[in-house]
């Protein structure tokens, strides 16, 4: 189950992997795109909130949000040339950590069809940058601003009303093999926004890209005060916690300040991060209450 878990979120946030700005690179970058292809689940949300959801014709198939994205059986992970070429695109919006993204690039390239190489963001500085350069290449920039304005606005507010004075420690676990993520990661910077202590910090150097694993006895040891659940739409819960050999002893086991995470939030870059901050706030802020 790791796999298909962990794979879903690598993919979705991208995490550490060719972590700079997005760029158009295609013969036609001057052209206001008409006929856009989004191969990527946040760049999806980002098209249809800065208002050019009515130039986009098709998207991969796990790009769900909003509800009236024209969802195809198109591939994020393993883009086909021919599958695309199919939908006659003017834009095709490529994630780089597509297997052979660059090979895919090159082929639409010589084809005269823009691509806009998405590589992920490693911090909300460059969420914003790459929500402005998707303005910027389909001629919504108007729309990107305002967009950015709104999340910023949001976003400040959420970290407001809930950051605490005193740090509390946390475990992110992405499942039940007990990978977890470091303040290194996009998502750990959202946790250490709320002045949240990463248990999984002093292990960063177990795994360069910021996903170590950690042993039960060492989380039973750093005896977390709040467990965040990315795995819950697998079946983990308190209850299947409580069943781990020595957990029913962790503050955050013995207090129910387990939080099960919303399944696709976490993982995209694009607007409803706002969405996610504003649902890290409501829960640390409802645990304080509880206590």
């Amino acid at each position: 189950m790791f796999k298909k878990v962990r794979f879903k979120l690598l993919l979705g946030l991208a995490l550490l992997s060719g972590l700079s700005i997005p760029v158009l690179q295609a013969s036609a970058a001057n052209s206001i795109p008409k006929r856009i292809i989004s191969l990527s689940p946040s760049a999806t949300e980002t098209l249809f909130a800065i208002g050019a959801g009515k130039q986009v014709i098709a998207v991969d198939d796990l790009s769900n949000y909003p509800s009236n994205a024209p969802i195809t059986k198109l591939s994020a992970f393993s883009p086909n040339v021919e599958a695309l070429l199919n939908y006659k695109p003017d834009l095709v919006i490529l994630n780089a950590d597509a297997t052979k993204a660059l090979d895919i690039k090159a082929s639409l390239e010589k084809l005269k069809i823009s691509v806009f190489l998405e590589k992920a963001p490693d911090n909300l500085k460059q969420a914003y940058s790459e929500v402005t350069a998707l303005g910027r290449v389909t001629g919504n920039l108007s729309g990107a601003q305002n967009t950015i304005s709104n999340m910023k606005t949001r976003i400040t507010a959420a970290v407001k009303s809930a950051k605490k004075s005193k740090k509390i420690s946390f475990f992110h676990e992405l499942d039940n093999t007990l990978y977890s993520a470091t303040s290194d990661t996009f998502i750990g910077k959202v946790y250490k926004d709320f002045n949240l202590a990463n248990v999984a910090d002093p292990a960063a150097s177990a795994d360069s890209a910021g996903y170590p694993q950690l042993q039960s006895e060492y989380l039973i040891k750093a005896n977390p005060k709040i467990i965040f659940l990315s795995d819950a739409q697998y079946g983990e819960s308190i209850t299947s916690l409580t069943k781990r050999a020595g957990w029913s002893g962790i503050s955050a086991v013995k207090t129910k300040s387990v939080i099960s995470l919303p399944e696709d939030i976490p993982s995209r870059w694009g607007p409803r991060l706002a969405d996610f901050y504003e649902f890290i706030a409501k829960s640390i802020a409802e645990i304080g209450k509880s206590k």
